[in-house]
């Protein structure tokens, strides 16, 4: 008789799971009976909440992508109109997005997409998002606040993947980018 209730704290187990294996694996290498017996329950069940392991890492992600928004809204939300660049880039660089098993997934991420439609799906989904976000934030700052995004964004993702592999963290990371989208400005 299954426990009424349980699905949803199941699932969240296996999420975190499943992070905190590829974190310390740090790769996909990572069994189903692996991440199912660091959340405590069978593999069975592991199988019946997700399908396989490349579902249970896309819901990891998922819920990645979901803190890591739930940073870019509290930022807006705590900025006034003209520093909503700032909070942005902020954000991105908050100490949520550079625990190591977080990291790690992250990364594996990237690798995912490359080959798995449904990772390059979520991926496609967090850059257009950042890149809205960028666009809006440079509106009336700018004349041409597409490209400006578009570089902002490679240099985000540039800077955190360098930030992320030197394992120095992330000190000084958001002021170079916010330095950066400073002086794109005063050229634009």
């Amino acid at each position: 008789m299954p426990k009424i209730g349980q699905e949803p704290l199941r699932r969240a187990a296996l999420v975190t799971a499943t992070v905190e294996a590829i974190g310390d694996a740090g790769s996909l290498d990572v069994t189903v009976g692996q991440i199912a017996k660091r959340a405590g329950m069978s593999s069975a069940l592991a199988h019946h909440y997700f399908g396989g392991k490349s579902q249970i890492f896309l819901a990891a992600m998922r819920h990645i992508l979901t803190e890591y928004s739930l940073e870019v809204r509290c930022a807006l939300a705590n900025s006034p109109a003209d520093r909503r660049l700032e909070a942005i880039i902020k954000a991105n660089f908050a100490e949520s997005c550079f625990q190591s098993h977080t990291i790690s997934a992250w990364l594996n991420f990237y690798v995912l997409a490359q080959r798995d439609p449904e990772a390059m799906r979520l991926l496609t989904v967090y850059q257009h998002r950042l890149r809205s976000n960028l666009v809006h934030a440079l509106r009336g700052r700018t004349d041409d606040p597409v490209d400006i995004a578009d570089t902002l964004a490679a240099l985000i993702d540039g800077v955190f993947l360098r930030a992320a592999l030197s394992g120095n963290g992330i000190s000084g990371a958001a002021d170079c980018v916010i330095n950066t989208a400073h002086a794109l400005l005063r050229k634009g």
